[in-house]
C-alpha cells in the first residue's frame, strides 16, 4: 500500500486504520510530501518524509520504490484525503490475483456528484487514453490503483506532480500491460492540491507525447 500525503493530518489516521481492516497484513507505506501540519506524527506505519513538498508524482515514485524494496507482489495506491474508500481494496486487486489484469483502475462514476469541470476533463482524458492504448480506460485520472510488481518494476514515468499518474497509465498501456477498471464510489469535499493552470498544462503535455496514436489509434 502506498499513500502519498500532503497536509493530511486530519484524515491520514482514518485512511490508514481502515486500510488495515480492509487488508489485514498489508504493508503500508505513507509518503509525507513536505507537510507542515504534523501529518506523519499521527501514524505509526512506515513513513518516508520529504523535507519540502516535491509533488504527488515524486511521493508516488518514492513510495512505489519502497514497496518494491519490501518485496510487494501487488502495489495499491490511494490518496490520503479520504476520497477513496479503503474498503474497496479487495475488489480492486481481485482482477490481478485472478490473473485477468496487470493494472486496475478505481473508476469514478461521472455523475452529478462529480463537479462538472472534472466530469469534462475525466471524460476527455479517458477517451484519449483509450485511443492511445487500444484498451478501454474508464478513468485515466484516478489515483486509486492496483498493479502487479512487474508493472511497478517496468514502468518508470516522468513527472513529479499529477502528470506522473497520467504518464504511468499511458506508459503501461504502451508497454502492453492489461488494464481493467472497477467502478468505485468517490467522496468529494477535501481541499485539492491540484493547480488548475500549471498542472493542467503538465497533464496536456503527458498526452501530447502520444499525439500520433491519438490521431491514428493504437497499432
Amino acid at each position: 500500500m502506498v499513500i502519498p500525503a500532503f497536509q493530511a493530518a486530519t484524515t491520514i489516521g482514518s485512511v490508514v486504520q481502515r486500510t488495515r481492516v480492509a487488508l489485514p497484513g498489508a504493508k503500508i507505506v505513507v509518503v509525507d510530501d513536505g507537510s507542515t501540519d504534523g501529518t506523519s506524527s499521527t501514524i505509526t506505519e512506515t513513513v518516508l518524509t520529504h523535507e519540502q513538498n516535491l509533488g504527488k508524482g515524486a511521493a508516488l515514485r518514492a513510495g512505489i520504490g519502497e514497496a518494491i524494496r519490501q518485496h510487494a507482489e501487488i502495489v495499491v495506491t490511494l490518496d490520503a484525503d479520504g476520497q477513496h474508500r479503503p474498503e474497496e481494496i479487495p475488489r480492486l486487486i481481485r482482477p490481478i490475483t485472478d490473473g485477468q489484469a496487470d493494472l486496475v483502475l478505481g473508476a469514478r462514476e461521472r455523475s452529478g456528484v462529480m463537479p462538472v469541470s472534472r466530469r469534462i476533463t475525466n471524460w476527455l482524458s479517458a477517451t484519449l487514453a483509450t485511443r492511445i492504448g487500444g484498451q478501454r480506460v474508464r478513468d485515466a485520472q484516478t489515483g486509486f490503483r492496483a498493479f502487479s510488481r512487474r508493472v511497478a518494476e517496468r514502468v518508470s514515468p516522468a513527472g513529479n506532480r499529477y502528470e506522473y499518474e497520467a504518464n504511468f497509465l499511458l506508459d503501461a498501456l504502451r508497454a502492453g500491460f492489461r488494464v481493467a477498471s472497477i467502478e468505485v464510489p468517490t467522496i468529494y469535499g477535501a481541499p485539492s492540491h491540484f493547480r488548475p493552470w500549471s498542472d493542467t498544462w503538465r497533464m496536456a503535455r503527458a498526452f501530447a507525447r502520444h499525439a500520433r496514436r491519438i490521431v491514428v489509434g493504437a497499432t
